[in-house]
């Protein structure tokens, strides 16, 4: 008589411990814990040429706008800074309209492309302020990177390059060293959680050697004293095969950084140099030699999805309650007014705020309830037991 209660209890806690097992275990096999810890994406990219011999740069930024919008970044988070002289020029066959491709199925520029820096506004001041937050206050909020803690951003930049330095439409230069201290700057401005930085350009890997903030992965189209090339269609070899593997990838996909390259690391006059082998191609396809380096980024590239750069957010947070929700009218509106921007900004994640906090006590309470219910109720049928003895 004395088992019986127990077994009842027993089987009680066993139902409740697995049905939160299975309800785990299903969520981590559908994507949605992410060990990134981020909450909303964002997109930086930058063509720093101008003018129609410089085609193929406008191409690719524009490809790769696509892409990440394709995969569910809205164009609130992306800043996009384009010459946009080549779709309109008298040389245009075929104007208001940018091809990669030699057939022209596909129209880059097409009707929904929001340019929010264009023509002379792409200067490297520009970029760094865009970068580091430090803008006028007229600027309006399209043209603001509007990223927290929480955001991992991706930048991407195409243009002409060389040892150390980028050129901005062949009026000004930005150095590898300017880049890394404008993420110095950003990294100490708590205005990232990873940076994924994607450049394609001659002598690209130099662009990120003198990268020293934390939780950056790096990537470039061709290493110091090599060039890189176009393919025949107007567009940059590298970027090509890039959006050629990307074209497989959707917003659920579980590719990851590993499926996208193939690190190899050499050990060359005491520097540590990176190289890279894509799946999709070979050296001999694009001339030039990608490069990635990993060293500073701190999840290894097999736990690292691509979706956690290049595509939209799918995960819900509850953040800590920010207001007393009993006090006046006017102390909570006056709250509000004095919260950051970045907590106010319209982003791809549902945040999930506590609005009514009183709600979440009954849940905690219910829980404990139930266990003194359940210690009592057997406290009672051991009693019956003792006493029919």
């Amino acid at each position: 008589m004395f088992l019986f209660p127990f077994l009842c209890f027993f089987t009680w806690f066993l139902g409740v411990f697995s049905q939160e097992h299975v309800i785990s275990d299903f969520y981590s096999k559908n994507g949605t814990t992410s060990i990134s810890g981020h909450t909303n994406n964002w997109a930086v990219l930058v063509c720093t040429s101008r003018y129609w011999f410089n085609y193929r740069h406008m191409a690719n930024t524009l490809g790769m706008y696509r892409t990440v919008k394709r995969l569910g970044i809205p164009d609130s988070n992306i800043i996009l800074m384009l010459a946009d002289d080549s779709s309109c020029n008298l040389r245009n066959k075929f104007p208001g309209s940018v091809y990669a491709n030699p057939g022209r199925q596909l129209d880059l520029y097409g009707d929904n492309v929001e340019v929010d820096y264009r023509g002379y506004e792409v200067t490297v001041e520009n970029f760094i302020r865009a970068l580091t937050g430090r803008v006028d206050p007229s600027i309006p909020r399209s043209k603001r990177l509007l990223t927290d803690e929480r955001s991992n951003i991706f930048v991407y930049l195409s243009g002409h390059g060389g040892n150390e330095f980028l050129k901005f439409q062949d009026n000004e230069e930005i150095s590898a060293t300017d880049i890394a201290d404008a993420i110095e700057q950003m990294y100490q401005k708590k205005r990232y959680n990873e940076v994924f930085f994607m450049i394609d350009t001659c002598q690209a890997n130099t662009m990120y050697s003198k990268f020293y903030s934390p939780n950056i992965l790096a990537t470039g189209s061709s290493k110091l004293n090599e060039n890189s090339y176009s393919v025949s269609h107007g567009i940059d070899a590298y970027t090509h095969y890039v959006l050629e593997f990307m074209e497989g990838i959707n917003k659920t996909s579980h590719k990851t950084m590993q499926d996208l390259v193939i690190i190899s690391v050499s050990l060359q006059d005491s520097l540590v140099t990176y190289h890279s082998q894509f799946d999709s191609y070979d050296v001999q396809k694009i001339g030039s030699h990608p490069g990635i380096r990993s060293d500073l980024f701190r999840r290894p590239l097999a736990n690292t999805l691509i979706t956690d750069f290049l595509g939209g957010v799918a995960q819900a947070e509850v953040v800590p309650v920010l207001h007393d929700y009993n006090a006046p009218v006017e102390k909570v509106q006056d709250a509000y007014e004095n919260e950051s921007a970045a907590q106010v900004k319209v982003s791809p994640v549902l945040q999930v705020r506590e609005r009514r906090p009183i709600l979440e006590q009954p849940r905690n309470e219910w829980k404990t309830l139930k266990a003194w219910g359940s210690v009592v109720v057997i406290g009672c049928l051991v009693g019956w037991v003792s006493s029919r003895r």
